[in-house]
């Protein structure tokens, strides 16, 4: 039991290593990626995973539709496997974008499967594995092996995996700076990690906290919804997943002095987003603020809103995997959970 959590430990803190083999990767994709997405001349796009991929998805679909202006959408490969009439749109060419840890999940083989078979378009997949069965499916198949792990619960795998949809989506949006300033985004998580490794690890193990709510808006509402999960898979606690303003229409009275919430703060809606921390923290909750500057843990990135999106992510799992030994679980071994789901 003295090393429970050693594989999540190591993967959380070798994130911004694995960021910069990934940002090496995604530079050969470049030219296919941008001929595809300017002979597609797509009328929709979709991202689509399961699990914590499909909250990669939400952030994705975000994030494209931010920088692209094109409308964008993010589903659960069960969805588009079993209700594809609800799903897709009855006309147009689809770019399907799907995303997986481990290539091998049922209801995302089998929606793809699927997709391809209705002729509804193309079809990109996101992995960290090769030779699997999704990442021999697409038109384009990119594979970050730097994003592999031993742990059930995604952390670096995720992160990783979300840089691509970053650069993916950055090209196809004809703002190829973004994905320059990847190369500088994996320094800024290091000394992120470094400067508030300890204020994750408080947080965390605060005995009299009981629930832990995530706020985010935009492109961060998926992230914060991932965070939520971790919390959830990692230690058994009690967390949901909101955003800031909705917060506010019901949610706030669950608000005590037993409440953590952690914040996903933009830089473009900081004041209202902050002032919902405030006043949750009026009713008692204790707060951690995310983001790139005059909040609790500052990225100081000096890169772009876009690109510097995946710094979100190393401390609220961080505090999920202090939870979790505080709890007396196995980060690594999550209660009921496997790594790869697959169905008879």
């Amino acid at each position: 039991m003295n090393n429970r959590g050693e594989f999540t430990r190591a993967e959380i803190l070798s994130q911004p290593e694995a960021w910069q083999a990934a940002a090496e990767v995604l530079q050969t994709y470049r030219n296919d990626l941008t001929r595809l997405w300017r002979r597609g001349r797509y009328d929709h796009v979709i991202f689509t995973g399961c699990g914590s991929p499909y909250y990669l998805a939400l952030a994705a679909a975000a994030l494209f539709q931010e920088l692209n202006g094109q409308p964008a959408r993010a589903l659960p490969a069960s969805e588009l496997w079993l209700s594809p009439r609800s799903a897709y749109a009855r006309h147009g060419k689809t770019l399907l974008v799907a995303v997986s840890r481990s290539g091998e999940t049922t209801e995302l083989v089998r929606a793809c499967e699927a997709f391809k078979q209705a002729g509804r378009g193309d079809l990109v997949t996101i992995a960290c594995y090769p030779d699997r069965p999704l990442t021999a499916q697409g038109a384009l198949n990119i594979v970050l092996p730097s994003g592999q792990e031993e742990s059930l619960a995604q952390t670096r795998a995720f992160s990783t995996l979300y840089l691509a949809t970053v650069a993916l989506n950055a090209w196809w949006s004809d703002q190829s700076a973004i994905v320059d300033e990847l190369q500088r985004v994996p320094e800024a998580g290091r000394k992120l990690i470094e400067n508030y490794r300890a204020l994750a690890q408080a947080i965390g193990t605060a005995a009299d906290l009981d629930r832990f709510y995530f706020l985010g808006g935009g492109p961060r509402y998926g992230l914060a919804c991932e965070l939520s999960l971790k919390m959830k898979e990692m230690s058994l606690s009690h967390s949901e997943p909101f955003h800031f303003m909705e917060f506010r229409h019901g949610p706030m009275s669950m608000v005590t002095n037993t409440t953590a919430i952690i914040g996903l703060v933009s830089e473009g809606n900081y004041a209202p987003e902050m002032k919902v921390l405030h006043e949750m923290q009026e009713r008692g909750a204790r707060l951690v603020s995310i983001g790139e500057a005059e909040v609790t843990a500052e990225f100081r990135s000096g890169v772009s809103e876009a690109a510097r999106s995946v710094l979100y992510l190393p401390i609220g799992q961080l505090i999920a995997f202090e939870r979790s030994l505080f709890n007396g679980l196995n980060p690594d071994r999550p209660e009921n959970l496997t790594a790869v789901i697959k169905l008879a």
